[in-house]
């Protein structure tokens, strides 16, 4: 069972609440996860609005960007997830229209949405990751699995959630799993298979100030945590504090903040980690700078394990919202 302390929520006081102005919440969008960022949005909203912030939803999937800056908004919360909104498309457009969002800047959100270019980066400062290769519909796929050993892991390097998901078993489920992610994105990300526990480590914070929240290991049913056990189902449990010694988790939230640092992420975020059950050794699998917020979701569940309600837990992240352009 997962332990976590208990929260208070403490209401915001009628000045706090106003000096956050008419704030956005931006939820929905056009990306293969646009009903889990609804779920996220929402609550996002609803919490915001229990604290006495004027807070409106917005969906861009659905209403332009001349309406978006029509709203006036004088801050918004990004709760999108995926293209379009948390690949630094919106975060460019919100810079232009000089409204300060939640989250990392355009860079950040660009590389960390790219599970490629994040993989480049993490093994340029000695960061470790799984081995992988980059396929297209060229590729002998009979070498890479000699190159990468099987089982291995094929995905889209820009989705999020599991989409396209799939672990090849043998040489003979390749092609098919291939065929499963190439119409998703242009280029598909095969991984070598890290075979162990599954961990996630929710950052609040930038540069400096970046900190680790508890780590939270994650048991889904036969290893399969996918997008139905990720949102719509209770069989996964979750484990905060997990059982697993101190000093790991230390070496867990260190390489994550690292992690985290070296991709420019900035506000909050979320790493996933491998933790190969031959040794012990952690393994970084990737960035999310605008991880769920869901009833299921693990930053609203790392936070209370350290007292912080979701309503507090939204009103730090929306503390955080600036124009990144205006720092430099």
């Amino acid at each position: 069972m997962s332990t976590a302390a208990t929260t208070t929520i403490n209401h915001l006081s009628a000045a706090e609440a106003q000096a956050f102005g008419k704030v956005g919440v931006l939820l929905g969008g056009r990306s293969a996860e646009r009903d889990v960022s609804i779920m996220s949005g929402t609550g996002v909203l609803q919490a915001l609005r229990s604290q006495g912030i004027d807070a409106h939803p917005f969906d861009p999937g659905q209403r332009s960007l001349a309406e978006l800056a029509a709203e006036q908004f004088d801050r918004v919360f990004i709760a999108l997830h995926g293209r379009f909104g948390e690949d630094g498309t919106l975060q460019g457009a919100l810079e232009l229209m000089g409204i300060p969002y939640t989250g990392s800047g355009v860079m950040a959100s660009a590389v960390a949405m790219d599970k490629i270019t994040t993989k480049i980066l993490w093994l340029k400062v000695g960061l470790p990751t799984p081995e992988y290769a980059v396929l297209h519909d060229d590729t002998d796929l009979a070498a890479v699995a000699a190159q990468l050993g099987l089982p291995l892991i094929v995905k889209p390097p820009h989705e999020g959630s599991s989409i396209g998901f799939s672990k090849v078993e043998a040489v003979a489920e390749f092609q098919a799993a291939y065929e499963k992610c190439a119409p998703l994105d242009d280029s598909v990300l095969a991984e070598s298979f890290v075979a162990g526990r599954e961990f996630t480590v929710a950052i609040l914070g930038t540069g400096a100030d970046a900190r680790a929240l508890p780590v939270i290991e994650i048991v889904a049913p036969k290893g399969n945590y996918d997008y139905q056990n990720k949102y719509y189902t209770d069989v996964t449990q979750y484990f905060c504090p997990p059982q697993l010694d101190e000093a790991i988790q230390a070496e867990m939230r260190r390489i994550a903040v690292e992690a985290y640092r070296t991709s420019g992420c900035e506000g909050w975020g979320r790493v996933d980690v491998l933790l190969r059950e031959e040794d012990n050794r952690p393994f970084l699998l990737e960035v999310n700078t605008s991880p769920g917020m869901t009833s299921h979701s693990l930053v609203p569940m790392a936070a209370r394990a350290v007292g912080m309600s979701y309503e507090q837990l939204c009103v730090e992240i929306l503390r955080g919202a600036r124009l990144k352009s205006s720092t430099k």
